[in-house]
């Protein structure tokens, strides 16, 4: 029998089909084994469609290629998704460090440069600023004053400025001691000032500066403390004089500038109306009336001796701070120039006020509650409600009555039967019926504190004053 060689498969059926070694033919595939594609027969491959960028629909035929192949491929996306994390990672920290080392070079760099920085802050920008000049000509003075010949306020400065000079008092002949400062009216070419006569000192020595920044000495031709009205000369120089008005012409309601040296600063000019006209305000050191114009311009203490002008250029008025309101501040006062006038010129024809006469003394009248409240004050006790008269703060030595019985602090209540308690009853009174020279009879009374008064009479001469003090 001829051997032929029959080639049964291991572990095949009888119908041939292959059976693997370790499974039953009955058994079924692994529910995680993908199946060989049949002999002969290539894996589908995945078509792409146009508008998609992945396959679609072929991940179980891609499985069975490369399980045919005999090797695992990992996962496309995720590979990708591997590589995208990786690269942003390595980006985020690369990012990370240039920050990072931005911000140490900035610290490091302000540090480093911080002293030019603060340097270069304090500087100031560049600011672009627009200039222009006046028209031409528009200073001139021509400019400043129509065809009546009435100014502008600045063409009322321009022509007074010249003529108002500065006063320096002092109280030894030295100068080196400085008692106060005022202003003055330069009144003729010759070199004669008008001022007040509390800008001046009887003893003292004085200059004058100009304008134009020269100074020069000037003597007292006259004063009077009474009228607070004073003139003064400086020799061998040529002033510029102002313009003297009429002050009776003076309305409610006109423009004036005051112009003087308030806190020593030169020509200073201020600027109102005039508020009233005809007043009659008394001196706050003598208590002497005299008719002034009532003005809202600014006067302040070195003002004093300077003029108020009108707007045709003329002085109608000479400011003077020791004329006040006691009641109401915040208004100037100017002697009129008509009042003024007779004054000043018997002060240069004759150096003082003749037919003046002069008591010798210093006073507080009781015109006012206030004046009564004041003289309380000053003895620490109060008057009988009923009691008037003028009371006594000091007696000048060199008059007849400091060697009467009156004594300072005491009260004058009558002259020669009159009884008197304002300053005006005491001038009037006894210019009525008395000159200088002549005797004066007066009763005087001592109060204390008690309240008990004590009536006496003194008889005093009056002295002929040509000192210019009250």
């Amino acid at each position: 029998m001829e051997d032929k060689d029959i080639n049964i498969p291991i572990n095949s059926t009888a119908d041939g089909e292959y059976t693997p070694k370790h499974e039953k033919p009955s058994d079924p595939p692994p529910a995680n084994r993908i199946p060989s594609p049949p002999p002969g027969q290539e894996a589908e491959r995945p078509v792409y469609d146009s508008f998609m960028y992945e396959p679609i629909g072929f991940e179980e035929s891609d499985q069975l290629l490369l399980s045919s192949q005999g090797e695992e491929q990992p996962d496309k996306k995720d590979q990708k998704r591997t590589a995208s994390e990786t690269f942003i990672t390595v980006l985020f920290i690369l990012l990370i460090l240039g920050v990072g080392g931005l911000a140490a070079w900035g610290i490091i760099n302000d540090i480093t440069k911080s002293p030019q920085f603060l340097k270069d802050l304090q500087k100031p920008s560049h600011v672009v600023l627009y200039k222009e000049s006046k028209p031409e000509g528009a200073n001139d003075l021509k400019n400043f004053q129509d065809e009546n010949g009435k100014y502008t306020t600045e063409g009322a400065a321009a022509a007074v400025r010249p003529s108002i000079v500065e006063i320096y008092t002092y109280t030894n002949s030295s100068k080196s001691v400085l008692y106060g400062t005022g202003s003055g009216i330069v009144i003729s070419e010759d070199g004669y000032i008008v001022t007040n006569a509390h800008v001046l000192q009887e003893n003292g020595c004085h200059d004058i500066k100009t304008l134009d920044g020269h100074t020069f000495g000037a003597k007292i031709i006259g004063r009077d403390a009474k009228t607070d009205i004073a003139v003064i000369k400086v020799t061998g120089v040529k002033l510029t004089p102002a313009v003297l008005g009429n002050s009776d012409e003076a309305i409610v309601g006109e423009q004036v500038i005051a112009i003087g040296n308030p806190a020593q600063l030169s020509s200073t000019v201020t600027d109102g109306i005039i508020s009233a006209v005809g007043r009659k305000i008394k001196s706050d050191n003598t208590g002497f009336e005299m008719d002034c114009i009532q003005t809202n311009a600014d006067i302040s203490p070195g003002n004093s001796g300077g003029a108020l002008v009108n707007m045709y250029g003329q002085v109608i008025g000479i400011t003077s701070s020791k004329y006040v309101s006691s009641s109401v501040e915040g208004l100037g006062f100017a002697i009129t120039i008509n009042e003024a006038l007779p004054v000043i010129e018997e002060l240069i024809d004759n150096g003082f006020i003749a037919g003046r006469f002069r008591i010798g003394i210093t006073l507080v009248d009781m015109s006012t509650d206030q004046n009564r409240k004041d003289i309380e004050e000053m003895i620490g006790y109060e008057l009988p409600k009923d009691f008037k008269g003028i009371y006594i703060s000091s007696i000048a030595e060199d008059c007849d009555i400091y060697n009467t019985d009156l004594k300072p602090g005491d009260f004058i209540t009558a002259i020669n039967g009159k009884s008197v308690r304002t300053y005006d009853d005491l001038y009037n009174t006894i210019s009525s019926m008395y000159t200088a020279g002549d005797k004066v009879p007066a009763t005087c009374a001592h109060v204390t504190k008690d309240g008990d008064v004590s009536y006496y009479n003194i008889t005093f001469r009056l002295m002929d004053d040509k000192s210019g003090n009250f």
